[in-house]
């Protein structure tokens, strides 16, 4: 299970949550930053962080967000 960056964080893109990250998993978009879930620890050091609340464990992602969990995978199989 990871966390994922969900729509509070498009256009915001403060990047508090890339600074405190242990695995370097997050990586900056066009529009906002992406979780890497085959490199997320689960730590939860990126969600404490950030000033958006945009940042959930994906099985507690709500559900109008849901889209966003396929966004965050898509965005690293496609690089």
């Amino acid at each position: 299970m990871a966390f994922v960056i969900t729509s509070p964080c498009k256009d915001e893109k403060s990047g508090e949550c890339v600074e405190v990250c242990p695995v370097d998993c997050i990586e900056e978009g066009k529009d906002m930053f992406y979780i890497d879930p085959d490199i997320c620890i689960d730590c939860g050091a990126c969600e404490a962080v950030c000033p958006v609340e945009a940042i959930f464990m994906e099985d507690e992602t709500p559900e109008q967000e849901n889209e966003y969990i396929e966004m965050n995978r898509k965005f690293f199989e496609d690089r």
